[in-house]
């Protein structure tokens, strides 16, 4: 099911207070690969989830990361970045 979300820009929501923008690459049975990433700390600014990844839709990804390994059990959601909508 995730082999439709490879090599797309996605929206990694986690169980923490963390938000996962970047080009997914590759994936297995334990994590997620996400390359030219930024993995961002929604307890350092008082934007919500939602308005930051609508920011970053809007604005351009803020690489942070050049490589990055998500646990998936820490993984809430997964959505490519063109299926975020702002209404």
């Amino acid at each position: 099911m995730l082999n439709e979300y490879l090599e797309s820009k996605v929206v990694v929501d986690l169980i923490s207070p963390y938000v996962c923008l970047g080009k997914l690459v590759r994936y297995d049975d334990h994590y997620l690969e996400l390359r030219n990433a930024d993995f961002h700390d929604l307890r350092d600014t008082d934007t919500t989830r939602e308005l930051y990844v609508a920011e970053s839709v809007a604005t351009g990804i803020k690489r942070n990361r050049k490589r990055i390994l998500i646990r998936r059990t820490e993984v809430v959601a997964i959505s490519k970045i063109e299926d975020v909508v702002d209404e």
